[in-house]
């Protein structure tokens, strides 16, 4: 065996890396704003799951065609053209950053339990700056610091919301959950269709198995079982707490929560568990925050160096730092928290995430597209056609499931960035 071969992970830490990215500040919000809909939102959930693997499985078909990849512009361009490659990249980035916004939304919603202040709006908002750069700072020390401190968030700060899945189950009332199946007022087919989007927002990130290829033993038989094997545990997870949640508090408290994981332990154990689980949330949700930062600066270093974003933010630190370019989408951040304030937490959540998501299946219709068209190098195989077009129809039941405003922003967004490069590019090619 090779020094580079025993240095490379397999399927199960592979597929636990996967289900990991996945598993984050949707984990800890997302039961409030469901809670809104009610606990039939579990099929939003098993239809999310679906959707989720058929994506998986058009992202590990492209990991076996571009064993390398670590932008979608590798997979885009040879297919689509570079101006279709730039888009995918692009719009990728930008909802990388918005989403952060969502993170920090989780994390100081539980912040806000073991301090002593007003839950209040503005006081969020201040909260969630402060998060935003704290992290930036601490971006700035560079990789290895962040993923020290990540990699201690993770296992500190899932513990004890593992010890509330495992012993919940002894305070799950059947009728709680009966009472708030449907809150809507709709059928419970609108009401399940009309959650896929914030659902999804748990499953962002599948697309990282294909990122990682290079670093996994056997890619052509691991990437696959890893891809799919991360969004299924995320899946379950993701619905055996949903499901947990509203069966022990009712609807209408857990909508209102700003830190529904703490209000779930404090009916399960008493008022001491409130703070010992709003501070496991809080420290997972800000490490989570933290790696997502640093994913932001390095993707938008790479989009810099392929000329789909302004030379600064290719510039690096000595530690290797994305400094400017994290200043920028600190900032960017920080206008977009102003932006998207909400009366209450889970409004403000689900306010992000609807059009992080729309922005991230804009991208992801891009991979569907390039299994479908293929290149001259790569012709399109059967079963590229068949998992491109499934990973079309997912993203179209997504897109359907969305507010048309929020597909109109979507829409502005990728056509102002569009518009944007190629008069920069037709600027570059004058200049020379």
């Amino acid at each position: 065996m090779s020094v580079s071969t025993a240095k490379k992970i397999g399927p199960v830490l592979a597929t636990f890396v996967v289900a990991n990215n996945m598993i984050g500040s949707g984990f800890f919000l997302l039961p409030a704003s469901l809670a809104e809909i009610g606990g039939v939102t579990a099929f939003s959930w098993l239809i999310g799951t679906l959707i989720a693997m058929a994506l998986g499985g058009a992202f590990a078909r492209l990991a076996r065609q571009y064993p390398d990849l670590n932008s979608p512009d590798d997979y885009v361009r040879p297919a689509l053209g570079r101006d279709m490659g730039f888009l995918a990249t692009t719009l990728y980035w930008i909802s990388s950053w918005m989403g952060n916004n969502a993170i920090a939304v989780a994390a100081f919603g539980y912040l806000v339990i073991l301090l002593p202040i007003d839950d209040s709006g503005s006081v969020r908002l201040v909260g969630q700056i402060a998060l935003i750069w704290l992290m930036f700072a601490l971006n700035l020390l560079g990789p290895r610091s962040i993923a020290r401190f990540q990699s201690m968030c993770v296992i500190f700060g899932l513990l004890p919301v593992a010890m509330v899945l495992v012993a919940g189950w002894g305070s799950f009332d059947p009728q709680i959950y009966q009472d708030s199946w449907n809150r809507t007022g709709e059928s419970d087919a609108a009401a399940v269709f009309g959650q896929l989007a914030p659902v999804f927002w748990a499953f962002v990130g599948l697309e990282t198995g294909a990122m990682v290829a290079g670093v996994v033993k056997n890619p052509d038989r691991n990437v696959p079982i890893a891809t799919l094997g991360g969004i299924l545990i995320a899946g379950v997870v993701y619905l055996v707490s949903s499901v947990l949640m509203m069966g022990i508090v009712p609807a209408q408290e857990m909508a209102a929560s700003s830190a529904p994981f703490a209000l779930v332990a404090g009916r399960m154990f008493g008022e001491w568990a409130i703070p010992l689980i709003a501070a496991a949330a809080a420290l997972k949700a800000t490490g989570t925050l933290g790696g997502w930062m640093l994913v932001t600066g390095e993707s938008g270093a790479r989009a810099a160096q392929r000329g789909f974003l302004p030379a600064v933010f290719g510039r690096l630190r000595a530690n290797g730092a994305a400094g400017w370019g994290l200043f920028i989408i600190a900032l960017s951040m920080t206008a977009f928290a102003f932006l998207t304030v909400a009366p209450t937490v889970g409004g403000q959540f689900s306010l992000i995430i609807n059009m992080v998501v729309t922005l991230v299946v804009m991208a992801y219709i891009a991979a569907g597209l390039s299994l479908l068209f293929g290149t001259r190098e790569r012709p399109s195989t059967a079963g590229d056609r068949v998992l491109g077009m499934l990973a079309l129809v997912a993203c179209g039941l997504l897109v359907w499931s969305t507010d048309v405003d929020v597909l109109i922003g979507a829409l502005v967004i990728a056509l102002l960035a569009w518009a944007a490069y190629r008069g920069f590019a037709r600027r570059r090619t004058t200049e020379r």
